[in-house]
């Protein structure tokens, strides 16, 4: 009897002691995480995916119980940022904040992308999508999108449409209008989204598809006038605005969105640990408020589900690109 005890004992301290080895050979899977994540942020401080960024980062550090770092590197419309995490270790420490347009847009405007770079993440989970909002100057005398159309054909010289610079959301929206109208519209791009707001305020273009918070508080204050949003349905903060859906437009369900992606290779179980955290986050109410308030809707779809979604988005914004006739960089 003493002799068993002993070997059971024995058998026990090497069973521990094996997965006391295979804990130290596979940190990842033992305790993840143990230190503080990197969230890079692929823009500049300030822009609506910053914003975005640091909600999300607060909410996931709380369930995670580590810091999550939101550290901005903007340049080359959200690439360099982009390929910095697609290089990095993957062990779930340094994750990016991916958008249309670094995950779906991007790779259908630059020869060093493609579609088999959507293969250099694992999606996470989409957390949040925001639409896009037609506004028009409000001197221009149409009040919905059949009287801009209409406006638009009686004119003897095309009317001008602004963006926050070529191959963003913004610009591809009015491509995509553009096509679906037949109407012969100049695309006049800027640097940035506030620039061409305020050349829309001040009348030297004639509309926009902007994404909906900056345009938001020009539209409240009776400087831009809303025409129509880009979601599928209504925007409870504009709840008396159209979607372009119901304006005629059956295909225009379009805008921004960000989710979280990490780099291929990072173990299932610390991506299904963060969909987890994520899906967690999405579901608060102060969350879901807080999404609300810049325009947008919380959403946690995980993995695969996104996985599908990003390709969705590829294929679509590169047959846009493809037929306004936008060359690669």
């Amino acid at each position: 009897m003493a002799m068993n005890l002993y070997r059971l004992r024995k058998h026990a301290a090497a069973a521990l002691a094996a997965a006391a080895a295979l804990a130290l050979s596979c940190p990842a899977l033992a305790a993840w995480p143990d230190k503080p994540l990197r969230m890079v942020v692929p823009f500049a401080p300030g822009g609506n995916s910053d914003v975005v960024a640091r909600i999300v980062g607060a909410a996931l550090a709380d369930e995670l119980g580590q810091p999550v770092i939101v550290e901005n590197l903007p340049g080359a419309s959200g690439v360099i940022g982009t390929n910095l995490v697609a290089k990095a270790e993957p062990d779930g420490y340094t994750i990016l904040l991916g958008t249309v347009g670094t995950q779906a847009i991007n790779l259908s405007l630059f020869n060093s992308l493609s579609e088999k770079s959507i293969e250099d993440f694992a999606p996470v989970t989409l957390f949040t999508s925001i639409p896009n909002v037609l506004v028009v100057n409000p001197d221009l005398p149409v009040k919905s999108v059949a009287d801009l159309v209409a406006y638009a054909r009686a004119q003897k010289q095309p009317l001008a449409f602004s963006s926050s610079g070529v191959g963003s959301s913004i610009h591809l929206s009015g491509e995509m209008f553009k096509a679906a109208t037949g109407l012969p519209m100049t695309h006049v791009p800027y640097k940035g989204s506030a620039p061409a707001l305020t050349d829309l305020v001040g009348g030297q273009v004639h509309l926009m598809f902007d994404n909906l918070p900056p345009s938001l508080p020009f539209i409240k204050s009776g400087k831009l006038r809303a025409l129509a949003v880009t979601s599928a349905t209504r925007n409870p903060l504009l709840p008396d605005v159209p979607t372009m859906i119901e304006s005629g437009f059956p295909d225009f369900d379009i805008g921004s969105w960000n989710g979280i992606v990490v780099p291929r290779g990072t173990p299932a179980e610390v991506v299904a640990t963060l969909d987890a955290a994520l899906r967690k986050v999405a579901a608060t109410p102060a969350f879901q408020d807080r999404m609300r308030q810049l325009g947008g809707e919380a959403r946690a779809d995980g993995p695969q589900v996104f996985a599908d979604y990003i390709r969705a988005e590829y294929r679509k914004w590169n047959g846009v690109i493809a037929a306004a006739g936008i060359e690669k960089q």
